[in-house]
């Protein structure tokens, strides 16, 4: 028996696109980049180098990002539970 291997009839690609794994991980790094200004923002002001309204504002922007992630997070975990209550 002789036995040859399948070649695709379309060219491989040559970028590969970016996984689900990185796009996430990119995501929570942005997420804790804003938490992290908001800490500076905020370290600064309670030395005096900052102001008020800087560290509020960060502050702002860190709780509207983790809010919206909590969301995300949420609703993926409502949708993967409706998945697996599903009868097949």
């Amino acid at each position: 028996m002789r036995v040859e291997l399948l070649s695709p009839d379309a060219a491989p690609l040559s970028s590969h696109p970016q996984s689900d794994q990185s796009a996430f991980e990119k995501a929570l790094d942005a997420i804790g980049v804003v938490l992290d200004g908001a800490t500076r923002a905020e370290d600064a002001f309670a030395q005096g180098a900052g102001s008020l309204q800087d560290a509020v504002y960060e502050r702002a922007r860190a709780d509207v990002a983790l809010s919206v992630a909590t969301a995300a997070a949420q609703r993926s975990a409502q949708a993967l539970q409706s998945i697996l209550n599903m009868q097949l």
